[in-house]
């Protein structure tokens, strides 16, 4: 039981996110860094405190750490199919042919 528990905790923590995910994360961040530090900013000049901008811009930063560095189940929805380990194939013949720079070698 405890075990079960342990390797549901390691799954979640384990950080595995896709390439679309890395992607979307990487846009989420650039535009909510970019909404935080021109709301920051419009508050703290407008408001003229200089200290109430600081706070702005380190809560939204915060909030945005929370948003995109945990491996939330939306940054996994496209999983990349591996070759499988320890030299098995995909393709059914017992030869697979690679191409090179336009030379072709032939791997059995």
């Amino acid at each position: 039981m405890a075990e079960q528990i342990l390797d549901q905790v390691r799954d979640l923590v384990e950080g595995q996110i896709d390439f679309e995910g890395q992607k979307l994360a990487e846009i989420l961040a650039t535009v909510a860094l970019s909404a935080v530090g021109v709301a920051s900013f419009l508050m703290g000049f407008i408001l003229q405190d200089i200290a109430l901008a600081l706070k702005i811009g380190l809560g939204g930063t915060a909030l945005t750490f929370l948003l995109v560095v945990p491996p939330w189940p939306f940054f996994n929805r496209h999983k990349v199919d591996w070759l499988p380990v320890g030299g098995g194939s995909a393709v059914t013949s017992a030869q697979q042919e690679i191409v090179i720079d336009e030379k072709l070698f032939t791997k059995q």
